[in-house]
């Protein structure tokens, strides 16, 4: 459905019982944030929020998108499934063959339909410039600071519309950008955005480049302007399909090259001087949970700003997950499911993106496996593909395990997987914000192949012996590095443990890794996540968001491959099929050829085992020299003042600061961390 404005959403949030409105002062820096923090993590993403006394003229909107309902809400479907069967329908009537003059007519009406949704240019102004500013001023905004070490206050849900000099082809994307002053912020453009390619092209030029930045409007125009699009496809094009209306766009008063919602709550027009000095932005508490240090980014002079009479101002915050940006990426896995298996991997059944993983760093998908190697073709497919081409860690399953049944998924996975050979590693393409790769925006890659083996990628050497029932009185006993052990996978039948480890020297991950695999009592054990002491190996939740952040897969791996030991051989394949079935999976084909191997003496069995080290890295003991961030938590004084004034705020019961869990896993306050 499309919503005429953002009030229309508002009403319809409110009158589902999904907003609560919040009439006490509180402060848009940093005292929203703590707020949206604490209710976007409790149960079920709890409700949005509206905060009304601002110190402003404008309402501020947060957690809007923060739930599975409130995102179809915003898209205007009761499931996001609904979009991703929609977009096979319309991919199958296009694709299908068309015999004869009755099968090409039979199309026009869904043709035509589709062309109504494509955007329009009307003629005269908008709503969103029914209040012209006379004198622009930002610091009229109610612009938020989100985290104590951001660099400033930032515009976090800007819709920012550009256009290439030389096509005239739009496009819209979503980047922060940092209040310098009344009529200045930066601009942060990575360098593998759309709109950076652009400020390139008008740099040959010498031109001046004019930007757009909308706020508010119809909910589905911020998701739009985060999808994963092919380059020179209007977002607006999206837009108007999901909502079934078309955009109505009218042209800026001081850019009149660039034209913006008509429904948008702000405007706020502006250029960037190519050949003018950049500035340093940030820091910024990002998705990542980390801080994204500072760096150099274009200037962005602001011209006109421009509102609807009723305008609300809308707004985000990221930082450690779960938080509202994790709903919006929900949306983009379930939407673009559908061109990606239709058009690019047509073995994709399904595909998941796991909270911990923050979008690119963990990607499950589970294929339709006919031949040997089709793991390899759908990683390499799919590592080509848009921004797929960030993933840090690819899961590949087949059989019908849900992917959202992480357990059983595990567990499949690791029957299914030998690491010595069912892992593989690559470099590429990273996101910018990837603080573990040696190389700003450059790192690698690693996909776990847990489909099921055919005899063609089948290696009967290898087995795998029981797995312990207690693993942590050993290991506290042999290696003192190891502060805590987590065991609860391995209860699960599942041959994984997370280590807490405190590092002191040098290789000392590595050497642990060697060390502990060359006692006969790792032998049913596959993989060896390794964690810094601080982080709590027990929150698997936690310690796998750390370790997907701080990994680089190719440089942090450690792979043992040793003989078995030939009791651990003789006794495993018993052990470890008793296990797996009991567990409730059947051991891959690989385990049982070389257990049956092993028992009759034909070959010498082998076992493996692969080590990821997740933990800090730095200059002195892993020759690391970019900066590492700190993650994100909230400062104390923002936490009590906040404490102070939540009976005021008619939100509910008391919800105590996310950030306090995490306070004993810094490294100093400062954004960069201090080991």
């Amino acid at each position: 459905m499309a919503y005429p404005h953002l009030q229309a959403f508002i009403k319809r949030l409110e009158s589902a019982g999904e907003l609560v409105r919040i009439n006490a002062y509180v402060d848009p820096v940093l005292e929203i944030a703590e707020i949206t923090d604490r209710v976007s993590k409790s149960k079920d993403g709890g409700k949005a929020l509206l905060f009304e006394n601002t110190g402003t003229a404008f309402p501020v909107l947060m957690n809007a998108y923060g739930s599975q309902r409130r995102m179809c809400m915003a898209l205007g479907v009761d499931d996001l499934d609904d979009i991703t069967h929609e977009i096979e329908a319309l991919f199958k009537l296009l694709t299908s063959p068309k015999e004869g003059i009755l099968d090409k007519l039979g199309m026009l009406p869904k043709l035509s339909q589709f062309a109504s949704w494509m955007p329009k240019v009307r003629k005269g102004r908008g709503a969103c410039q029914e209040v012209v500013m006379t004198a622009p001023d930002l610091g009229k905004l109610p612009i938020i600071q989100c985290w104590p070490q951001d660099g400033g206050r930032f515009v976090t849900l800007p819709v920012i519309h550009t256009k290439d000099p030389g096509t005239g082809i739009r496009n819209v994307g979503m980047y922060r950008m940092q209040v310098f002053g009344p009529l200045l912020t930066g601009m942060h453009w990575h360098k593998h955005k759309v709109s950076a390619r652009h400020f390139a092209e008008y740099k040959k030029l010498g031109r001046r480049m004019p930007v757009a930045v909308a706020l508010g409007g119809d909910p589905v125009y911020a998701y739009s302007a985060t999808a994963p699009l092919p380059e020179n496809v209007d977002e607006y094009m999206l837009a108007g399909f999901l909502r079934k209306r078309q955009v109505e766009l009218v042209r800026c008063l001081t850019q009149p090259e660039l034209e913006v919602p008509a429904d948008a709550d702000f405007i706020i027009e502006g250029y960037v001087e190519p050949g003018e000095e950049l500035i340093w932005e940030g820091p910024f508490g990002d998705h990542t949970g980390y801080y994204s240090l500072p760096d150099w980014y274009p200037r962005f002079h602001v011209t006109a700003i421009t509102h609807r009479k009723d305008a609300v101002y809308p707004a985000t915050i990221v930082g450690i997950p779960p938080q509202e940006d994790a709903w919006l990426g929900k949306a983009t896995e379930r939407i673009f499911l559908a061109p990606i298996k239709m058009t690019l991997v047509p073995e994709i059944v399904d595909m998941d993106m796991p909270v911990e993983g923050v979008f690119h760093n963990l990607v499950i998908t589970r294929i339709r496996k006919d031949f040997p190697g089709q793991g390899q073709k759908v990683m390499n497919a799919m590592w080509g593909a848009g921004q797929m081409m960030f993933n840090k860690i690819l899961v590949l399953t087949d059989g019908e395990t849900p992917l959202s049944d992480y357990t059983a998924l595990a567990r499949y996975v690791f029957a299914h997987c030998n690491v010595a050979t069912d892992i593989a590693f690559s470099a590429g393409p990273m996101d910018v914000l990837d603080h573990s790769c040696n190389a700003l925006g450059f790192g690698g890659k690693m996909c776990i192949d847990g489909t099921a083996k055919q005899p063609e990628e089948s290696d009967p050497r290898y087995a795998w012996g029981p797995l312990l029932a207690d693993y942590a009185s050993w290991l506290f006993q042999a290696f003192p590095e190891v502060r805590a052990v987590n065991e609860d996978l391995v209860r699960l039948g599942i041959p994984c443990l997370i280590l807490s480890v405190e590092k002191n020297r040098a290789g000392h991950v590595a050497d642990l890794h060697t060390r502990l695999c060359a006692d006969p009592r790792a032998e049913g054990l596959k993989m060896i996540l390794y964690v810094e002491h601080t982080v709590p190996a027990g929150d698997l939740g936690v310690a796998l968001w750390r370790l997907c952040n701080n990994l680089d897969p190719k440089r942090d791996h450690y792979l043992v491959d040793r003989p078995a030991t030939a009791g651990a051989v003789t006794a495993g394949h018993v052990a470890t099929a008793d296990h797996a079935a009991a567990a409730g999976h059947v051991a891959s084909a690989g385990q049982a050829a070389s257990a049956g191997q092993a028992a009759t003496g034909a070959t010498t069995a082998r076992f493996a085992c692969l080590g990821l080290d997740g933990t800090l890295k730095t200059a002195a003991l892993d020759g690391f020299t970019r900066d590492w961030p700190n993650i994100i938590v909230a400062d104390d004084q923002t936490i009590a003042s906040v404490d102070a004034k939540w009976a005021s705020l008619g939100i509910g019961a008391f919800i105590a600061s996310p950030s306090l869990r995490f306070k004993d896993q810094m490294y100093g306050e400062e954004a960069v961390a201090r080991p």
